[in-house]
């Protein structure tokens, strides 16, 4: 038999470079022909817009409030109607020398919502903080008392009304589609009937007509002499719509858990909502986190539709700023922008938050 000869296997190239920048480029951007076609073109795109754009909004605006000068450049962008506009576009309607009132409960809110997302104050007296912030804000904002004027609600607007009604309506619709998803997987026939009705019948119609049967159909089935605030009555609206649609996404979330745990802790003698408190929902809500969050946003830019019933949010107060003024009236794109960026910066904000939570419950899944 003749022997065999060693014949070494010839060696392989270095493996490419996947840490630092130029693995991020190689993996991300030119990992093969087609992603280095795409990557090419639209940096070609970006290449041609950008400065056109950079153009228009930086180094041809207009910054100053001079409506005159605005018409006079006419190329660049002329973001003097922001330094005009902004207060009216911020409050809404609300009394100008008053304005200080709203811009103090706004700053009140939105550091309640940034202490409720930090983890330090997770504890039980959060929720009479909340209870103080809402009742200051409210005082603030309706005035009558200590000396404040009265201001109808009719009369806020702008981004402190905004940032109420995305609050309240998270705050009291989370609890409630909790319940509902949990109705729906109950195994009492009358409870997942009722459940279901609820769900079914708000997804199928749109939000507008909820608004508008809240604001001015619910008053007509009213006693004679008894009237509810719009406000009241837009807020339930809200809360309504938005309970259903994550009363799904958590309903998602309990389907996910495997059926053995629930009976391993029947097994172990837990009750119901034992059950459901220390296994089930703590790890359906781990998985659904960014559902949840998605609805979040949504409900916060779901919002500007209050405007139909003369609530003047964020959006509706731009309309009324520009609407109002023929002088400023040609430059509506410009207030949009500046309204969009805090929509994005609220949206974008939570978006992080929600990615950060959900590093957070899914570190027992981690290795």
């Amino acid at each position: 038999m003749a022997a065999k000869v060693f014949e070494p296997i010839a060696a392989r190239p270095a493996p490419a470079q996947s840490r630092g920048v130029v693995g991020w480029l190689r993996a991300n951007l030119f990992a093969d022909w087609r992603t280095s076609l795409s990557t090419v073109l639209i940096a070609a795109l970006l290449l041609w817009y950008v400065p056109q754009l950079l153009h228009w909004g930086l180094f041809q605006a207009v910054w100053r409030p001079d409506a005159d000068a605005c018409r006079a450049d006419g190329v660049g962008a002329c973001w003097g109607v922001v330094a005009e506009k902004y207060r009216l576009i911020l409050f809404g309607r609300y009394p100008f020398d008053e304005q200080w009132r709203p811009l103090v409960a706004t700053l009140l809110m939105v550091a309640m919502l940034v202490a409720s997302c930090t983890r330090y104050f997770w504890r039980p007296w959060l929720v009479l903080l909340w209870v103080g912030v809402l009742a200051c804000f409210f005082t603030l904002m309706h005035g009558d008392v200590l000396g404040l004027t009265l201001v109808e609600t009719d009369r806020w607007g702008g981004l402190p009304l905004t940032i109420l009604l995305a609050s309240l309506s998270i705050v009291m619709a989370f609890p409630l589609a909790l319940l509902v998803a949990l109705g729906r997987r109950s195994a009492l026939p009358a409870i997942r009937t009722a459940c279901t009705v609820y769900v079914e019948l708000v997804r199928g119609v749109p939000l507008i007509s909820v608004l508008f049967m809240a604001s001015f159909m619910f008053p007509l089935f009213m006693p004679q002499g008894v009237t509810i605030d719009v406000l009241i009555r837009v807020l339930a609206g809200i809360t309504l719509f938005a309970a259903a649609y994550l009363a799904e996404v958590i309903r998602g979330g309990l389907q996910a858990i495997p059926k053995g745990q629930v009976e391993a802790a029947a097994t172990l003698g837990l009750s119901y909502w034992q059950t459901q408190r220390k296994i089930v929902l703590p790890q359906a809500l781990a998985i659904v986190v960014p559902g949840i969050m998605n609805s979040f946003i949504a409900i916060f830019k779901d919002t500007s539709l209050v405007t139909i019933v003369s609530l003047y949010e964020l959006t509706g107060s731009l309309g009324l700023a520009l609407n109002s003024d023929a002088d400023w009236r040609p430059y509506k794109i410009e207030g949009y922008l500046f309204i969009a960026l805090i929509y994005f910066a609220f949206c974008f904000s939570m978006s992080r938050y929600s990615l950060w939570v959900e590093r957070q419950a899914n570190k027992g899944r981690q290795r």
